[in-house]
């Protein structure tokens, strides 16, 4: 998908996939603004406790340096959606700034999207999508496993296209 070409990472989205990441992009924006919770599981794996043994050095260390980690966040999805062309296909051109800021923006999505549907390490993803056809191919475990493996194979390709 993505491919090095003249000092940018280019790569050519149909409709569809506007859309998906456009309402991917959105969701995280939400997330980390109108609904931000700390009790969130999302939240919490987004903003992992770095002193998880002691909760007056985390809510320290949260303290400091959250809001410039929810504003990285937020520019990092920011610079998808300035990316992704208007409701139609087309290309997609970053310059090496724009494709780290998609990479951690889809690593975002990504581990969003696994706690919200229990994806662990151990999980088998195609097994995950297996099953979900089998049980109902429209229902909407599908479509969000099937997000959640489309983001994964762009952040491959964009990273392969990266170190290539």
């Amino acid at each position: 998908m993505f491919q090095r070409c003249s000092g940018h990472y280019v790569a050519t989205f149909a409709v569809d996939e506007v859309r998906v990441l456009r309402k991917v992009a959105t969701e995280v924006v939400g997330l980390l603004t109108d609904a931000f919770d700390h009790a969130d599981p999302v939240v919490v794996r987004l903003f992992p406790e770095v002193y998880p043994d002691d909760a007056a050095d985390a809510a320290e260390f949260r303290r400091y340096t959250e809001g410039d980690l929810k504003t990285a966040k937020i520019d990092q999805a920011g610079a998808i959606l300035a990316a992704l062309p208007d409701d139609a296909g087309g290309e997609v051109r970053l310059d090496n700034e724009a494709a780290e800021a998609w990479l951690r923006a889809l690593n975002d999505a990504r581990l969003a999207m696994g706690v919200r549907l229990e994806i662990r390490d151990s999980t088998d993803l195609g097994a995950e999508l297996d099953d979900a056809v089998a049980a109902d191919p429209g229902s909407s475990r599908m479509f969000q496993l099937s997000v959640y493996a489309y983001l994964g194979y762009l952040q491959e390709s964009l990273l392969s296209a990266l170190i290539d």
